[in-house]
């Protein structure tokens, strides 16, 4: 039996190979790499001595995926596939429902059809909107303002209702908050097509001389320096919720939300401060306006993560940003770079 993960090329998809290939299982990796790579899962192999079975084929081709379920024994789903850029989404709206939800509604239909009842949906802590204070708890009402957002909270809904047809099913929702960093090996990282859209591969193109400078979306905020303050993860701490939320949705039904974050906030000029520390390279920055719907402050409580799934995120601040230069600093071009050397 194996466990299959959409998505699983990509970002924090390669991260949740590496944990659950550590922690025994055997995994399958569905990924149409439109904003991913093969090479990704090669170095995933590289770090865990696994040949990982890889189909590139697109959640939204119902046919390609009964295939998957026809040639594997498939126990599990752990589903990351989706687009996921928030300014893109509100230029392309239809797309990114099209993708997300109708995308999850044929993957439910798909496991619905081979009695596959068991998923770990990688969800957004966008699905909160504004929140009117911080820290963050899983019974605020969800209150999205974008469409990235409004297609999790969807998603949300509808695994909810599959829940609910047949009380079998057995459903984790996770709410990610900012992650960064990379694998401490320096093999696998965060690869965004073109121009980042997250601040931290910013920093990094920056450290390195790909970008010139870093943009810093205002100064005006009600925060320590007037910056806006995020929850930062380790991806290594958010590949272990993962691990965590299966071994909870194997030993139980129902649905239960959980978000992943530290806990903690950093400000966008903490978090330059803390790379710097951790790197000793210099980042220069501007101040320019601020983004339209951008907020003050977002930032987890994980308590119920703490409680329910027995998880913590480890890494704190100087680890993200150490690992995610050495990532940068050994793929120049990311998974375009000539493969690395495993350096633990």
């Amino acid at each position: 039996m194996a466990i299959l993960i959409t998505g699983g090329a990509g970002y924090i998809g390669s991260h949740i190979c590496v944990e659950l290939i550590y922690a025994g299982y055997d995994i399958i990796v569905v990924d149409n790499l439109s904003n991913s790579n093969r090479e990704s899962i090669k170095r995933v192999e590289l770090i865990t001595g696994k040949e990982i079975v890889f189909y590139q084929i697109d959640i939204l081709s119902q046919n390609d995926l009964e295939t998957v379920f026809l040639e594997n024994s498939i126990e599990a789903v752990i589903h990351c596939a989706g687009l996921k850029a928030v300014g893109d989404s509100v230029k392309a709206p239809l797309h990114y429902y099209q993708n997300n939800v109708t995308g999850t509604i044929i993957l439910s239909k798909v496991m619905k059809k081979f009695n596959v009842k068991k998923m770990v949906f990688s969800s957004s802590a966008t699905v909160y909107g504004i929140p009117e204070f911080v820290p963050i708890r899983e019974s605020f009402l969800p209150r999205p303002i974008n469409p990235y957002g409004r297609s999790k909270w969807m998603i949300e809904e509808i695994l909810k209702d599959l829940h609910l047809s047949n009380n079998e099913w057995s459903i984790t929702l996770l709410r990610y908050f900012n992650p960064i960093g990379a694998h401490k090996s320096g093999l696998i990282g965060e690869d965004p097509n073109g121009i980042p859209n997250n601040l931290m591969p910013i920093i990094t193109q920056v450290a390195a001389g790909k970008l010139n400078i870093l943009q810093v979306y205002g100064n005006c905020y009600p925060t320590v320096d007037g910056t806006g303050v995020r929850d930062y993860i380790h991806v290594a701490d958010l590949a272990n919720g993962h691990l965590k939320a299966l071994e909870k949705t194997f030993n139980s039904s129902g649905v239960e939300v959980y978000n992943l974050g530290t806990g903690e906030g950093y400000s966008v000029l903490e978090l330059i401060s803390a790379f710097e520390l951790a790197t000793g390279v210099r980042i220069p920055y501007k101040i320019t306006q601020p983004r339209p719907g951008d907020v003050a402050a977002c930032y987890a409580d994980p308590a119920k993560a703490r409680q329910g799934l027995g998880w913590r995120a480890e890494n704190g601040i100087r680890e993200m940003c150490e690992d995610a230069w050495r990532w940068q600093s050994n793929n120049p071009d990311g998974y375009l770079s000539e493969e690395a050397e495993i350096r633990c």
